[in-house]
């Protein structure tokens, strides 16, 4: 396709864009388990009107814009207040987990580069843990070791102890892990960076706005925050349970010496000094007002009223599944992320991906993962009110495809063309 020589109208514009979005997935109906999360009508409005307030601004320069430098200190200081974090603990906004992830990763190589003297630098992380790790590994040319999980899928620290060596600068663990939703025993974890001198970086991009209000409603959660020792950064993304729209996330350092290791700094250009805080040069300040705006307007009170709802609706949502012959849940996670396979105790089994196509076909969105196939769910606010006719689906579904193998085997968490 090629441009346009002349404009056109923005009723048609609008029309055209409205029309892209057919075949999309159905998320404001509750239909979709991830990528979308619903605070409510509310919500919707305060970050609506942020957006247009902050639809032009650039925090590449906080000097011309120092709204958003406040914008982004006040967000990083909520954070980290509910992540246990002393006064000095640092950070900044990004785009996202993955780059709150390569932040992490990048600070601890420059650590390890400086105060260590490691040229040759290695990290450890669980085959649980992101692919954004693996990603950091191969932009930063860091030798990563990937370790087992337990059968309990949480990682299997001897195997880490194993893999920790003098060339480590970073250790990795979960709260929760993606997958099975599961949290890693982060101390021991911890422990095994502090024996090396390495950093330890939790990442909690699916748990940062989970856990902190699950723990406030009085359901037991394992330590994993800054008020373990050893811990030294955190990602935490404000876009996923945080309710702000795409795309914003927390990198969090337990304090400002630590937090300099991901800056950039450069004055040898004809442009005069410039300083990078992330990857990133132009920032778009919408994402970062949005989330002010957000986290302002719902408070403690709010988020703990959408966590508790968030854990209501997983834990109908889990009893359904082991109540369906022939399908189980992975691991013992307990909070708002779900994997569901086909149990290989029943007599007739059903195979996850082809029962993944029959919801589909009748609306209903997982992502796809292995091994083991299994479907994937990460379960909100979004999906109050379908939780039942959800299962009711799983049940018909499930009696549908017994016996029954799809064709197409492939896993898609990506951007491709």
């Amino acid at each position: 396709m090629k441009l346009t020589q002349q404009g056109r109208p923005t009723d048609e514009v609008i029309a055209d864009l409205e029309a892209k979005r057919a075949n999309d997935v159905r998320w404001a109906d509750g239909r979709t388990f991830g990528m979308i999360y619903d605070g409510g009508p509310s919500v919707h409005e305060v970050a609506e009107r942020a957006a247009t307030l902050y639809l032009h601004e650039n925090a590449l320069n906080t000097q011309a814009f120092p709204s958003l430098g406040e914008i982004q200190s006040q967000v990083v200081s909520w954070t980290a207040g509910l992540l246990h974090g002393e006064d000095g603990a640092s950070g900044f906004l990004t785009s996202g987990g993955t780059e709150s992830i390569l932040c992490g990763v990048l600070a601890a190589r420059e650590r390890g580069r400086t105060e260590r003297g490691i040229e040759a630098p290695e990290m450890v992380v669980a085959e649980s843990a992101h692919a954004a790790f693996h990603k950091a590994a191969h932009l930063f040319g860091i030798r990563l070791h990937k370790t087992p999980v337990l059968p309990d899928w949480r990682v299997d620290v001897d195997a880490m102890a194993d893999a920790v060596n003098d060339d480590t600068v970073l250790v990795v663990g979960s709260a929760p892990q993606y997958p099975q939703g599961v949290v890693d025993p982060i101390p021991e974890i911890a422990a095994l960076a502090a024996r090396v001198g390495a950093n330890c970086h939790v990442d909690a991009c699916m748990g940062g706005f989970v856990l902190p209000f699950v723990e406030m409603l009085g359901r037991e959660v394992p330590p994993w925050d800054f008020r373990v020792e050893g811990v030294h950064s955190i990602s935490a993304d404000i876009h996923k349970l945080g309710y702000a729209p795409k795309g914003v996330s927390v990198i969090l350092h337990r304090d400002k010496k630590l937090r300099r290791y991901q800056t950039f700094v450069f004055d040898g250009w004809l442009g005069g000094f410039y300083a990078s805080p992330n990857l990133q040069g132009t920032r778009s300040g919408l994402p970062m007002a949005t989330a002010w705006a957000v986290m302002q307007h719902l408070g403690i009170d709010g988020y703990k009223a959408l966590t508790q709802q968030t854990l209501d609706n997983a834990d109908r949502m889990r009893d359904g599944i082991a109540a369906t012959d022939g399908v189980r849940v992975l691991g013992d996670g307990r909070y708002h992320l779900i994997a569901m396979t086909g149990d290989p105790e029943s007599e007739r089994p059903v195979d996850a991906f082809a029962l993944g196509d029959a919801l589909l076909e009748r609306g209903w969105f997982h992502d796809r993962q292995t091994p083991p196939d299994s479907l994937h769910s990460t379960v909100s606010n979004t999906n109050t009110g379908v939780i039942d006719d959800y299962l009711k689906a799983l049940g018909e579904c499930v009696d549908e495809v017994r016996g029954t193998r799809a064709d197409d085997r492939s896993t898609n968490y990506a951007t491709l063309e």
